[in-house]
């Protein structure tokens, strides 16, 4: 038997660590295993026929190892399609939970639904017929303030990543691969690894210039990671994401690369040199050096 979660849970905040609590002490309190069942991709991009896109706090490979280095035994996923979205609750609950995954009681967050219905129903109602015993779990809140997927989206498309870091839990990341650029930070003595991300609809934090931590070649480094136009040298609007990794000096095109947003150090402006730009460059890698934070 399985005690269950189900939901899309962006991101495995603090919010969702309510559940997942729930979900783990109870599963060992019945000798069960504990299971997150998420669904890829997220209902909103396949059910919304919008030009946005909603954009993600995490993969489906981060949340698998978030889930994972919680302590969750099992974790599954379902494909969201137009299809799926027309099943009822009830079907749901006897096709998936109880056929398909064996679950004998299933967490719920406190604003869960399932299924396509608009009702009023309590998931009671429905969980009982199908044997399911329904644990709701409270709203978890910092201050007076919910913390939901939403506002931590909202929070890094502000460039507040002390808040959203905080709310999630843990230092919010990006992850590609990294690609030529035009070498130019180099002429200055600041050479940049740009990245192209894996998930084209991972969320990108607003433009500005960051201290970050960064994972490659099996090590982790400092680094200033500057996320937008470029528009001291460059004239194109097309957003880059590129990182100075501090005592680094390796040719890592081709390669995998994290960088881990530490802290927001300031705006991206226009220089009127790039001897302006190399200045004020030099004073970010010192502020970076003063942090003891890696």
């Amino acid at each position: 038997m399985v005690v269950a979660a189900t939901g899309f849970f962006d991101g495995l905040h603090l919010g969702h660590r309510k559940v997942v609590d729930k979900l783990i002490s109870t599963a060992a309190e019945q000798g069960e295993e504990s299971m997150i069942i998420s669904f890829w991709p997220h209902p909103r991009n396949v059910l919304q026929q919008d030009a946005y896109k909603l954009r993600l706090l995490t993969t489906l490979e981060e949340k698998r190892e978030l889930c994972f280095s919680l302590g969750i035994d099992r974790f599954e996923v379902i494909c969201f399609d137009k299809e799926f979205s027309k099943l009822s609750t009830e079907e749901f609950f006897r096709r998936y939970l109880l056929e398909k995954y064996n679950v004998s009681t299933l967490i719920i967050g406190y604003d869960h639904r399932l299924g396509h219905e608009q009702d009023k129903r309590d998931i009671g109602e429905i969980a009982a017929p199908c044997g399911i015993r329904p644990v709701r779990v409270g709203q978890f809140q910092v201050g007076e303030r919910a913390i939901s997927s939403t506002a931590i989206r909202n929070r890094l498309l502000e460039g507040d990543i002390a808040h959203a870091n905080e709310w999630l839990g843990y230092r919010y990341s990006l992850h590609g691969v990294v690609v030529a650029g035009n070498r130019l930070g180099r002429t200055i003595g600041f050479p940049t690894a740009n990245m192209q991300l894996y998930e084209p609809l991972k969320l990108i934090p607003a433009n500005g210039v960051y201290f970050v931590s960064v994972d490659v070649l099996g090590a982790t480094y400092k680094g200033i990671c500057n996320i937008g136009t470029r528009p001291t040298v460059s004239r194109d609007s097309g957003r880059r994401i590129e990182t100075h990794i501090l005592d680094f000096d390796e040719d890592i095109y081709g390669l995998d690369l994290r960088i881990s947003f530490i802290e927001r150090l300031r705006d991206e402006r226009r220089f009127a040199s790039l001897e302006e730009l190399r200045k004020q460059l030099v004073l970010d890698k010192e502020y970076c050096y003063e942090k003891n934070i890696l």
